[in-house]
């Protein structure tokens, strides 16, 4: 009898859960939703992430509000959405460094990723390119690991600073390629192309959307995409597996984070809307026209990978012995 009871019980607090939590769904949003970034306006996520907003805004019924705060190699952002109200009201959209290269990086992160944010969706893959000037004559990545092997550790090659994806995808491309550059970190991507421009250093690799336009312009040469498919902005251009070089995949993805505990059905409701948003033809062709392929992924997938690439570039990092400046 005692047992029985016990049961009926639970069966009530289980269907009590499931009515709140029905509710919770069926109510949020309740007020304009808050989307951090952890950049300056004006770059690829905030792009992307505006494009999103002005979806989401119509999918959801409510005001989505773009709020940028740069700062700690995105830690200052996350940070502030971490320890946020689990309302779904404030929500990160992110890029690969302030959540699984930042944490490997700074032993003073004051997050943890697995624990203190509840995965949403991943949003578009962004590919890390291979670009050199076209003056250089180099058509591939093999004539240019062959250019390094010829005058080994004399070449600048440059990176959008320590630790950043290009940075990590220039130590795999060394370790594939069997070469040794002389790595020059830039403050960001806008300096670094400068100078590659202008022939201070050699190569560099960077993020589809802030290399198009030098690409579409004929300034720069695509020899190289990190990726395990062609960029759909890029069919001719080849990826680095195609090339021979194994383990040459570095996307600097970017993903919707929410902080932990929001409530499963807030948290389903808005990957409903991520995936709605990125099937629509419209935004799918405005994102991959600037290099960013739509990726949608379910809460428990971008859990699962947010593992993994945690694990994999903290072992990039502690084995080249990479520390923040």
């Amino acid at each position: 009898m005692i047992l029985r009871c016990i049961g009926r019980l639970l069966a009530t607090a289980l269907a009590c859960a499931a009515l709140v939590a029905s509710a919770q769904a069926q109510e949020y949003p309740t007020r304009p939703i808050k989307v951090v970034i952890a950049f300056p306006p004006g770059g690829p996520t905030d792009f992307v992430g505006r494009l999103l907003a002005d979806k989401l805004k119509d999918l959801l019924g409510e005001p989505v509000i773009i709020e940028n705060k740069a700062g700690a190699s995105g830690a200052i952002g996350a940070n502030e959405v971490a320890k946020s109200t689990p309302d779904g009201h404030t929500l990160f959209l992110t890029t690969s460094g302030a959540v699984t290269i930042t944490p490997n990086l700074r032993a003073d992160t004051p997050y943890d990723t697995l624990r203190d944010f509840a995965p949403i969706s991943r949003v578009v893959n962004v590919n890390e390119i291979l670009v050199v000037r076209p003056e250089l004559g180099v058509n591939s990545a093999k004539d240019l690991a062959a250019m390094a092997k010829a005058k080994p550790g004399a070449l600048a090659f440059a990176s959008t600073g320590v630790g950043s994806p290009p940075h990590l995808a220039l130590e795999l491309f060394q370790d594939a390629a069997g070469v040794k550059f002389v790595h020059v970190p830039y403050r960001g991507a806008a300096p670094a192309i400068t100078d590659l421009l202008g022939g201070q250093v050699i190569a560099m690799f960077a993020d589809a959307p802030v290399l198009l336009p030098h690409i579409t312009a004929g300034k720069l040469t695509p020899i190289g995409i990190a990726a395990a498919q062609r960029n759909p902005a890029l069919p001719n251009a080849p990826t680095l597996a195609e090339q021979d070089y194994a383990n040459m995949i570095v996307d600097n993805w970017y993903g919707l984070l929410a902080p932990a505990k929001t409530p499963p059905a807030v948290i389903a409701k808005l990957n409903r809307a991520i995936h709605v948003a990125l099937s629509d033809p419209v935004l799918k062709d405005k994102l991959e026209k600037v290099g960013a392929v739509p990726a949608p992924s379910t809460p428990e997938e971008f859990h699962a990978f947010l593992g993994e690439e945690i694990t994999r570039w903290g072992k990039v990092i502690r084995e080249k012995g990479i520390k923040e400046e």
